[in-house]
């Protein structure tokens, strides 16, 4: 679903006020402000409404491209939520899981918290960000819940040995294999940037996605015209699962 990002009220799905722990997953590895990372009044937003149906734990959980601490950037950005625990990705306990997918496009395993396997309920949210020509949206976001240590390369820190890979290959087995029930993307204004992830073009766009993230990923693409290759990937994927 689009909304007018002025008019955007989060309304909590039922699922929620039946979940024990809920899980949020910002995009927030550097300590710029949106419209590169996800914004302070989003979040704020998201957990006020949760708070109106539920007593649920809140968590909020993120990781940096070079395993650094994760906290300072919470606070560079304000995200100092009343009874949410704020969680660093390199601090978890990792369990491996298996790509569900018969036949996995890159990785048939990944390394990820394993908070994530106890929580309840899964949000991904975003600012929609073209960075060298790739589109980051609400999928792309789940990538920095992989622990940089366990994916780095030789030449490339971060994710390089996933990149390395192919990035939408592994983003299509990611969607799989982390199932998130929720995705937003918070569209009041896109990123551009050529070949840096901090600075670039701003342009507003007044609009919020909100769905399940690969339906608001495809909705997205479509709507400002970006280059999603591996979207095509989970339609052939999920073809086969249906098969």
């Amino acid at each position: 679903m689009i909304f007018e990002a002025s008019e955007f009220v989060f309304q909590p799905p039922p699922s929620i006020s039946r979940a024990r722990r809920i899980l949020i997953k910002p995009s927030a590895f550097n300590p710029i402000p949106y419209p590169v990372t996800t914004s302070r009044d989003m979040l704020s937003l998201i957990i006020e409404s949760i708070r109106q149906v539920s007593d649920a734990d809140i968590l909020l959980l993120e990781g940096t491209p070079g395993g650094g601490p994760v906290y300072p950037i919470y606070q560079a950005l304000g995200y100092n939520f009343p009874r949410v625990l704020m969680l660093d990705v390199k601090d978890c306990i990792w369990v491996e899981v298996d790509n569900p997918l018969a036949k996995p496009f890159a990785v048939p395993t990944f390394w990820v918290p394993n908070v994530i396997l106890s929580s309840d309920y899964l949000i991904t949210v975003a600012p929609p960000k073209i960075l060298s020509g790739r589109a980051s949206l609400s999928i792309m976001n789940l990538l920095s819940l992989l622990p940089s240590s366990k994916y780095h390369s030789q030449a490339l820190s971060g994710w390089g040995a996933l990149y390395s890979l192919g990035i939408d290959k592994v983003l299509a087995d990611l969607y799989f294999t982390l199932p998130f029930d929720l995705g937003i993307i918070e569209a009041r204004q896109k990123f551009t940037s050529s070949d840096n992830t901090t600075q670039g073009e701003v342009e507003e766009y007044g609009k919020v996605f909100i769905g399940e993230p690969y339906r608001i990923d495809s909705e997205a693409s479509e709507t400002l015209g970006l280059k999603t290759d591996y979207l095509d990937l989970i339609d052939v994927a999920k073809v086969e699962l249906e098969t």
